[in-house]
């Protein structure tokens, strides 16, 4: 099987992407200033599908595996599961064990995840001593999903302690629902709630939303298609999102740590910056710092982190991402909400389906075929 082949088929069986047309990874490197760092990929452990990691308790990083399970890594590699829901879960479609995330103090872990009936669910446990105590499971929030497709599904803490969950527009082609746009659904949106501030949940006052009649609270964002990878600057608090293009433009979003809130991404009348099937572009649209086309490899974005570590200083502030079908690792400078530089690192992670960033700010690389990699320096 050739290489085109093969990636379609393994995007086909993923189905983290609506469509199989084949993309650049970079629109535009001419504004580039000066040489990438230079980085290497070192495998450090193999997972069964990993789809999401976060840093966990005692200078670990703990892996989410599609299908369930939870595993930790630390020094002497990645140990067997230390928690198991792979019998509330399914892997059809875009389902699975989607996402993780510790609150600041590393008492509770949070898990996002289809159940068996395609619900996207966060489901909280007690963390003691570094070990899960599963009797203290609760569900914090579920939002059912019309098709298997577009779920989203990563979830952080943000600076201000508070967790938000990124969830897509609710899949099938074109969001025909017009969920993005809508505010009285969390479908296409990104989420800001208090998990520990109410039952289930609480919905902070200053939400942009919160006292809106005709929308939800938990809003925190909007216009959103399948923003499969978010994060936060450990550095500066800023946000940016990496949201899944229909078929023509991917895009990473930026909102400034300031924030308060509200922004409209623009889908499903904009994709990227451009109208979408005759779409009107909204006043309110926050447009993306950085999209790139479908002519070359890539396919769905992957969204990463700023780097924020020590092992590559060259990396330093600069924003590493990737692409689902083209496997390439590439890096963003941005000074106040403008790309002032783009970079391709040279080094390919295969089919990358997600980063992590550990206590130190080191980077992860997570590949759907299984290895989980550390970005070194070369």
């Amino acid at each position: 099987m050739n290489t085109r082949t093969r990636m379609s088929a393994i995007v086909a069986t993923l189905g983290l992407v609506g469509s199989l047309a084949l993309a650049t990874a970079s629109a535009d490197e001419s504004r580039t200033p000066g040489s990438a760092a230079q980085i290497a990929l070192t495998e450090v452990a193999r997972a069964q599908n990993p789809t999401a990691g976060a840093a966990g308790p005692q200078d670990t990083v703990w892996i989410a595996e599609r299908a369930g399970t939870v595993r930790v890594l630390d020094d002497d590699g990645l140990g067997e599961p230390v928690l198991d829901i792979s019998d509330e879960t399914t892997t059809d479609g875009e389902r699975g064990l989607l996402g993780l995330a510790f609150d600041e103090r590393f008492a509770h872990l949070y898990l996002s995840y289809t159940d068996l009936e395609g619900t996207s669910t966060v489901d909280e446990f007690a963390v003691q001593d570094g070990t899960v105590r599963e009797d203290t499971r609760r569900t914090v929030l579920t939002q059912e999903q019309p098709e298997s497709n577009h779920n989203g599904g990563a979830i952080t803490f943000g600076p201000d302690g508070y967790l938000y969950i990124a969830l897509g527009d609710g899949g099938g082609g074109g969001d025909p629902q017009g969920n993005g746009q809508k505010l009285d659904t969390l479908l296409g949106k990104l989420l800001r709630i208090d998990p520990q501030g109410g039952d289930p949940y609480a919905i902070p006052e200053d939400n942009p939303f919160a006292d809106d009649p005709d929308a939800r609270g938990e809003i925190w964002s909007y216009g959103l298609r399948n923003p499969w990878r978010f994060s936060f600057d450990a550095g500066s608090g800023d946000l940016l999102i990496g949201d899944v293009g229909q078929s023509d433009w991917e895009e990473i979003d930026w909102a400034p740590a300031s924030s308060p809130g509200g922004e409209n991404y623009g889908w499903s009348r904009m994709e990227g910056t451009h109208p979408f099937r005759g779409g009107t572009e909204p006043a309110n649209h926050v447009p993306p710092i950085h999209e790139y086309d479908r002519t070359g490899l890539g396919c769905s974005v992957t969204g990463g982190y700023v780097y924020r570590g020590e092992a590559v200083p060259g990396l330093a502030g600069q924003y590493v991402y990737s692409d689902y079908c083209d496997g390439t690792l590439r890096s963003l400078e941005i000074e106040d909400g403008r790309v002032t530089g783009e970079h391709d690192l040279g080094v390919n992670g295969g089919e990358v389906v997600s980063f992590a960033q550990d206590g130190d700010g080191e980077l992860y690389v997570l590949a759907i075929g299984g290895t989980v990699s550390r970005v070194d320096p070369a």
